[in-house]
């Protein structure tokens, strides 16, 4: 499918005030929503369109998020059109940016400078936090341990030992704070524009920890051939077991059938984030499987 149906086209132009003449549909991202880039003679732009209840909900809260943010870090907005079942977005066009990896020490530096800026920027959003509404990681999988370990990275043997300094970690982590987080900073959400970075996909956006906000990039940041993430986040195991425990009670659940990235990008970013806690609450390796 070239362009989406022409009422979702129409209400394009109307929003625009001018009509695209190319849409071309843009395969990224983890979730069904239908993503195309526009362009009609020098202008282009970038437009999310919901296809499903679970992407209504999160491009709704994109658009609260963009309005209560501002920042160098931010696109642009050129239209968005809220609505229970089809709402529809369309920031600038950033195709043409660079997206890492690879990564190095001036990108990686570039985006660090970036998220502390975000971080110290104020914003109109609310409190809230990645677990907020959901259940710790670590807990769930003390509960239930067989998706944990159908993944095969640790045995039950080494899970037991290790349960009580994970669980007792994890509960000592504040998710609580004043900054303006993302909370789903990955390189897929992220660029380098001619103008500075940009964070991409805010519908996880509230204020809260900077620090958790960060420890939640450092695993795929490491995964895709960046440094580790106690180079960047030193002594902190409270935040390597969160973000642990979030990827290790997921990553191995069933498939989601209108998202079926999701579980492979949660079980990469697991094998960084694992021996992240491993190193960061000093407990033995695991035994190779």
């Amino acid at each position: 499918m070239t362009r989406p149906a022409p009422d979702i086209v129409a209400r394009v132009e109307r929003l625009l005030g001018w009509s695209p003449e190319t849409w071309r549909p843009v395969q990224r991202g983890y979730t069904p929503t239908a993503r195309y880039v526009l362009s009609g003679g020098r202008r282009t732009g970038f437009v999310k369109i919901s296809t499903t209840p679970i992407t209504a909900g999160q491009i709704n809260r994109e658009i609260v998020a963009y309005s209560g943010i501002s920042g160098r870090f931010v696109p642009k907005v050129l239209a968005a059109d809220p609505d229970p079942e089809t709402p529809i977005l369309i920031i600038e066009n950033l195709s043409t940016a660079i997206w890492p990896p690879p990564w190095d020490d001036r990108t990686l530096g570039m985006v660090l400078d970036s998220i502390a800026e975000m971080h110290a920027t104020p914003s109109t959003l609310v409190h809230g936090g990645l677990l907020m509404g959901r259940d710790p990681g670590w807990p769930k999988v003390a509960a239930d341990p067989n998706a944990f370990l159908s993944i095969g990275l640790v045995d039950a043997v080494w899970l037991d030992r290790a349960l009580p300094n994970l669980l007792a970690a994890e509960a000592a982590c504040n998710f609580g704070g004043e900054a303006l987080t993302h909370l789903d900073l990955r390189s897929d959400n992220l660029c380098l524009a001619p103008n500075g970075v940009k964070f991409v996909d805010w519908s996880e956006a509230c204020r809260s920890s900077a620090d958790v906000d960060l420890g939640f990039l450092l695993p795929s940041l490491a995964y895709e051939g960046g440094p580790l993430p106690d180079a960047i986040l030193r002594r902190r195991p409270d935040i390597a077991a969160a973000v642990s425990g979030f990827f290790a009670s997921r990553a191995g659940l069933p498939t989601i059938p209108l998202s079926p990235f999701v579980r492979r990008v949660q079980r990469e970013q697991l094998t960084t984030a694992l021996p992240w806690a491993i190193r960061a609450l000093g407990l033995p390796p695991p035994d190779p499987l």
